[in-house]
């Protein structure tokens, strides 16, 4: 289980995004990479709405989900294109139980939410010869959306580090589980509240599904 690529990118002017600038044109870095609790050394969030803090400070994805799009798309999906920061591979990063703890490098990252896709993604991938047709619903269906992490110890990480899992919270609320819950299985919010240090969104809206 590794890293194989760390992608940083800062706010770049867009016509086509929805506040007119976007983060997700990320570039590789190869040397170490300082890790803070607002994400990499190099990174910047565009949208700081929806996107970035302490609960979406680095996000991951893994190569083994984009060689899948590859397939399904019928052309190359290179590391870092769906504006992850962190490319792993070995790692099946949506079965990583909320909570879970990783060491890349001298960090140490914690699971915490989901990535959720929007319309700027959509034309992203339109705008690189991608089918963008349903491209929400398609991610949406696949159910693998690949997890934010927060920084629970500051450190530096590169390209090759091994992703040492250190902690299993053993509650079995998985990112898959937690992506359905907040999309398209409702039903599964109540189970979210098994997680110590719930992000406060996905608190409020199981409890909400609770008490409603």
């Amino acid at each position: 289980m590794q890293v194989v690529s760390v992608n940083v990118g800062r706010p770049r002017p867009a016509a086509w995004a929805g506040i007119g600038r976007t983060s997700i044109d990320k570039h590789q870095v190869t040397g170490p990479v300082a890790v803070g609790r607002l994400g990499l050394e190099g990174d910047e969030v565009s949208d700081t709405r929806h996107h970035g803090g302490i609960d979406k400070a680095v996000y991951a994805f893994a190569r083994e989900d984009l060689d899948r799009w590859a397939e399904r798309l019928g052309q190359e999906v290179p590391d870092g294109h769906f504006g992850e920061n962190l490319t792993t591979r070995g790692l099946d990063v949506n079965e990583s139980e909320v909570g879970e703890r990783w060491r890349i490098g001298t960090a140490v990252l914690e699971v915490a939410s989901v990535r959720t896709p929007c319309n700027d993604f959509k034309t992203w991938q339109r705008r690189h010869g991608f089918d963008d047709r349903g491209w929400v619903r398609r991610f949406t269906e696949e159910g693998r959306p690949g997890p934010y992490l927060r920084v629970v110890h500051e450190g530096e990480l590169q390209v090759g580090d091994p992703v040492e899992v250190v902690h299993q919270p053993g509650h079995g609320v998985t990112v898959a589980t937690m992506f359905r819950a907040l999309t398209t299985e409702r039903s599964l919010l109540p189970e979210l509240l098994r997680v110590e240090g719930l992000t406060v969104e996905a608190r409020r809206r199981a409890e909400a599904y609770v008490g409603g």
